[in-house]
């Protein structure tokens, strides 16, 4: 725990608590004596909120019911409710001028504001559509849609009437798009003609194109003009123009009242067996939980510009994108860019045009950033920042620094927030006007969240300060997920059974001498790169399909811009012939290009040809031992007494330094 012991502590920062700044929702005292509530009195406190925050329209008698053990948690079972009516119309009808979507599009100089008045109109004919397509409550619909307004509306339509949004991140390959859109056993997609980012023109609609071949049960497809280009494709009968079937439809349709725990999406997640894990998040504790993390973890305001630089295909984009900011009726920006388009100047462009209030991005692209040098960040009104944010993976110090002192000023708030798809909202955080922060912790424990340690073998708590082990929660939490889609016994294995009777996150931490938590990353078989998680089962299946590769081992490497990034070691097939290792490098990376997506491409492919992977006398590879390589710590293997070939390890390490040297 050294390693913790000189980190540096800073107060509560002037934009926070400064003369003409809202009052912060949340002071220290306040923080210590709710938290201590919503886990000793747990139904008063969530019953309370419950009620606050949430539009009713049958009221609950029960906050909850269930737990870890059967994985039948249940919060406000008997409520009825509907999400697009308290995202959207509560705010419509009391404030309809008010900007609900700030889009501001890949290239500069086309931004477009949304009102909660139009808003509502357009997911209603979006809902309304749906209807004649003869979609109804409980349906799946998938949306594979670029950053653009109609992602939004696409979501809250489907919402309005019942149906559950399986939205896939626009990145995926026809391969995961098909994937996804067999296992949910959806009838109606929505996508776009084209997406922009970066400059790039990428062809969705082509993807999807691709995809559907093989999704025999999907019946309609709705294309969202985006670049316009005549030669997108459309197949008749199934394919339709998004604002041709909208412009017919009246601007009103009735919201579907659903049940608490009726499901409100399916969001797909890496597993560590390969195959893709359909996380299903229901209605009422769901909204409660990024309703309340948008409020008090961000400090939140009703005249709050609020900007989470995400991608909706993500849960980051669902919960702080979408649900969270409209469930408090503030703006929210929808931004189709990247952070270096056209130049590293561009966040802060956007921040200083739109007045921005909240920021949240995550630590690779905070590195990135500063790699680039803060002379992009001079000559850009930031002042009316209160909040910063970073999600998806730990961040270091270095990166916090720079953030806090070239962006934030050293006057904004500093949110290092931990959470995960599965979780549904953020679950450790500190809180701007209560908690003190220290550069790299998550800090302090959201509502009703109880972190515990366990030891990794025993599973036995460990109590105190000053201590490292898995982390897992002891109790169970509004906004969690329910189960796998088809596969609770999936869901209790990979969640509930490992550590019985708390729910294991599969992420190590430590809890320093002030009790401040701080993430160490995965324990299981995930890589993190860029925030995109990626089991290393997904990446090997997608190799393993090349008509060469024999066997092979995925790794998860620390990379300083990234967080990780993916090392391959591949065997392959006796007398498969190739022209070069060079060659069949590219030719395996497009592979995993093909069957997952850019984002998921190794970034060292090694080729071993006169040696055997790593393997205990079992049979079992030991990755352990890949990773410490690839991570140049081959001299640092620890135990190799289970190792049944040690010869290997001398030619692995001689193959990845000649590698390396190229």
């Amino acid at each position: 725990m050294a390693e913790y012991a000189d980190s540096p502590v800073y107060d509560i920062p002037s934009r926070i608590t400064g003369k003409g700044q809202p009052k912060p929702w949340v002071d220290n005292a306040t923080y210590e004596k709710d938290h201590a509530a919503s886990i000793k009195d747990t139904d008063g406190f969530w019953g309370k909120l419950a009620n606050e925050t949430i539009s009713w329209d049958v009221p609950f008698k029960t906050v909850r019911s269930g737990g870890f053990e059967a994985g039948d948690m249940a919060w406000f079972p008997e409520g009825q409710l509907n999400a697009s009516y308290n995202c959207v119309d509560r705010w419509a009808f009391k404030n309809p001028d008010k900007v609900a979507i700030i889009y501001e599009a890949d290239e500069p100089g086309q931004a477009k504001e949304i009102t909660y008045k139009e808003l509502l109109a357009q997911v209603c004919q979006l809902a309304n559509a749906l209807k004649k397509m003869g979609v109804r409550k409980g349906d799946t619909v998938i949306v594979y849609l670029p950053m653009i307004p109609e992602a939004v509306v696409a979501l809250l339509a489907c919402a309005r009437i019942g149906a559950v949004h399986s939205v896939v991140f626009a990145g995926f390959s026809a391969d995961s798009l098909r994937d996804r859109t067999v296992d949910c056993e959806a009838r109606v997609v929505i996508t776009t003609d084209e997406g922009k980012r970066g400059g790039r023109t990428i062809a969705t609609k082509s993807i999807v194109d691709a995809a559907l071949k093989e999704c025999p049960k999907v019946e309609h497809c709705v294309v969202v003009q985006r670049t316009g280009n005549k030669e997108v494709g459309m197949t008749e009968k199934r394919d339709q123009w998004f604002h041709d079937i909208c412009k017919r439809e009246r601007p009103y349709c009735p919201p579907t009242p659903v049940s608490s725990e009726d499901p409100l999406f399916i969001l797909y997640t890496s597993g560590s067996t390969g195959k893709p894990k359909g996380v299903v998040h229901t209605t009422a504790g769901y909204l409660l939980g990024t309703a309340l993390t948008v409020k008090h973890v961000f400090d939140v305001h009703e005249n709050d510009r609020f900007a989470c630089m995400a991608d909706v295909g993500w849960i980051t984009g669902h919960s702080y994108i979408v649900y969270g900011p409209l469930m408090n009726g503030v703006t929210t920006l929808v931004f189709e860019s990247t952070p270096v388009y056209p130049t590293a100047s561009r966040y802060w462009e956007v921040v200083a045009q739109h007045k921005l209030t909240q920021f949240y991005t995550a630590p690779t692209s905070i590195r990135l950033l500063r790699r680039m040098g803060e002379e992009h960040v001079k000559g850009h009104d930031l002042s009316t920042l209160r909040t910063l944010g970073s999600v998806g993976e730990p961040i270091n110090p270095e990166a916090w620094d720079w953030y806090n002192e070239n962006v934030g000023k050293k006057e904004c708030a500093i949110v290092d927030t931990y959470w995960q798809t599965e979780t549904g909202s953020i679950m450790i955080t500190p809180l701007p006007g209560a908690t003190k922060t220290k550069p790299g912790s998550a800090t302090r424990p959201f509502w009703g969240v109880e972190p515990v340690l366990l030891d990794p073998t025993s599973g036995e708590e460990l109590k105190g300060n000053e201590v490292e082990g898995v982390l897992a929660f002891r109790q169970p939490w509004p906004a969690m997920a329910r189960t796998i889609f088809n596969d609770h016994d999936r869901f209790l294995e990979t969640y509930m059974k490992p550590y019985k009777g708390f729910y294991f996150t599969g992420d190590g931490a430590a809890r320093d001498k002030d009790g401040y938590i701080w993430i160490k990353g995965r324990v299981d078989d995930v890589i993190n790169v860029s925030g995109h998680r990626l089991s290393t089962a997904e990446v090997e299946s997608a190799l393993i399909q090349h008509p060469g590769v024999a066997e092979t081992a995925v790794v998860g490497v620390p990379d300083e811009m990234t967080g990780q990034t993916i090392a391959a070691y591949v065997t392959l097939k006796p007398n498969f012939n190739y022209e070069s290792e060079e060659a069949l490098g590219k030719e395996l990376v497009v592979q995993v290009r093909k069957h997952i997506g850019p984002f998921a491409a190794p970034k060292r492919i090694v080729i071993l040809t006169d040696t055997d992977l790593p393997k205990t006398r079992s049979g079992k590879i030991m990755r352990r031992l890949l990773r410490k390589i690839a991570s140049g710590e081959g001299d640092q293997l620890g135990d190799l007494s289970s190792l049944n070939d040690p010869s290997c390890i001398d030619k692995i390490k001689e193959k990845f330094a000649a590698g390396a040297k190229k």
